[in-house]
């Protein structure tokens, strides 16, 4: 095993937090939700699921996988070669690259109750367009929504009606510092399953909610009797219905995962696999919505640059020819009866939850601690591993294998610790922080 307190990684993280407020762009990739203290942090290179650090030490990447951006996995040849050829040939000009065209057909062909679409570079700035673009369509104000959309001021404007707003769908104490005041009350959240929640909001609110968002699973299967009642009440009341699927969209299908259901939103949101790791965001939905955009104002230079198109297009012709989805899901299958089989063998805290390509470790017994000690513990024999599993396509049965023994090991040691009550006593560091909540 190898000694993780010694890494040129966590001491640049050190440096990091000196020069850059919070370390980093990304909540998720900060050291403290991993390991405070001994987490490597950086990296020089990565091809299919492997990571190598700044000291060049080597590991499987049994967790987040770029926060779900890389189904097809790190580096992808095809994909690579793709985006060379387009930065060769000019990435960015006075015209635009006709690959925006081709992606909005292929994005239309896929999702047939839409005609439009307009496209950003990341998860958050989308759901803020389709926002926009819903209430210009609207003509109202107030947004009521469900899950977690990022990190723009009308999202987290809810907290500043109640503190509490964004506790389980967010962060627990968020303080929506800088957010103007004035956006008190235009912004209301449900939560996932409470149709008289949100029948309520409805009815207090109904002159002046203009737009839904919502998402429509995260760890399970959604619930499509609560789903079609908001799809009825926004009839009804003609609100514009958004399905944020920046992390549900290519996971289980090609596309997002409301068409494995009867039920079309008017605008969903699509990113995070649909560039295998270059930043992509789509908007797509009704036309005679969509359209509502030219009375607004809603234009970035980089939104146009092409390396975006040209790696979605890509990604998506390479999931159709392999079939990735189906490929994902048997080895997402593979790892979480390993999981669940090692667990009932070692007697350890385990339930793993979620779909097949996208496995949840809930510890269920002093959670934050044991998910400490386990990414600390599987760390040292080559491994970056937490409590998400976002499978990829590179994930290959031998690794998941190898994954799966050193796990056992790991589960047994939790185990015994747990038993004689001195967990503390396999901490290297500080426990991690918690993470995102989610409702669904």
């Amino acid at each position: 095993m190898r000694d993780i307190s010694k890494n040129s990684g966590s001491k640049l993280w050190q440096k990091a937090k000196t020069l850059i407020p919070g370390g980093n762009q990304l909540l998720s990739k900060r050291a403290e939700m991993f390991l405070p203290e001994n987490w490597p942090a950086y990296y020089k290179k990565a091809k299919g699921c492997e990571i190598w650090d700044l000291d060049e030490n080597h590991y499987i990447d049994m967790s987040i996988m770029g926060i779900g951006t890389c189904p097809l996995g790190y580096a992808h040849a095809e994909i690579s070669d793709a985006v060379c050829q387009a930065i060769q040939e000019g990435s960015m000009t006075s015209l635009n690259c006709f690959e925006e065209v081709k992606l909005a057909e292929k994005l239309i062909e896929l999702h047939p109750w839409a005609q439009s679409a307009r496209f950003a570079r990341t998860g958050g700035e989308s759901c803020s367009i389709a926002v926009r673009v819903a209430r210009s369509y609207s003509r109202k104000d107030k947004v009521a929504f469900c899950g977690y959309h990022g990190w723009h001021d009308w999202y987290l404007a809810t907290n500043l009606n109640d503190d509490k707003n964004l506790d389980e769908q967010l962060l627990p104490g968020l303080t929506p510092s800088g957010v103007p005041h004035r956006l008190n009350g235009t912004v209301l959240p449900f939560n996932d399953g409470d149709i008289e929640a949100f029948e309520d909001i409805v009815a207090k609110h109904k002159d002046e909610l203009g737009v839904v968002v919502m998402e429509i699973w995260r760890h399970s299967e959604p619930d499509m009797k609560f789903i079609k009642r908001i799809r009825q009440l926004c009839d009804e009341h003609s609100i514009v219905l958004v399905f944020d699927e920046i992390s549900s969209g290519f996971r289980l299908n090609i596309g997002g995962s409301h068409l494995l259901w009867d039920i079309e939103p008017d605008i969903c949101v699509l990113g995070k696999a649909l560039g295998n790791g270059h930043p992509i965001g789509a908007v797509i939905g009704k036309k005679h919505i969509m359209e509502a955009a030219q009375e607004s104002f809603i234009s970035s230079s980089y939104w146009t640059e092409r390396v975006g198109f040209v790696a979605a297009l890509k990604t998506l012709e390479i999931m159709e020819r392999d079939n990735t989805i189906e490929l994902i899901k048997q080895t997402g299958q593979y790892i979480k009866n390993g999981l669940e089989r090692i667990a009932k063998k070692t007697n350890f805290p385990l339930k793993v939850i979620g779909v097949d390509p996208v496995l949840i470790l809930a510890f269920t017994e002093e959670a934050l601690k044991v998910k400490t000690i386990f990414t600390q513990e599987m760390l040292k024999r080559g491994f970056l591993a937490s409590n998400v599993i976002y499978v990829s396509a590179a994930h290959d049965k031998p690794k998941a294998d190898l994954y799966l023994e050193h796990a056992e090991v790991v589960f047994d040691e939790i185990k015994q610790a747990l038993d004689k009550q001195q967990l503390d006593q396999l901490l290297d560091g500080p426990v991690c922080h918690s993470g995102f909540q989610r409702l669904n």
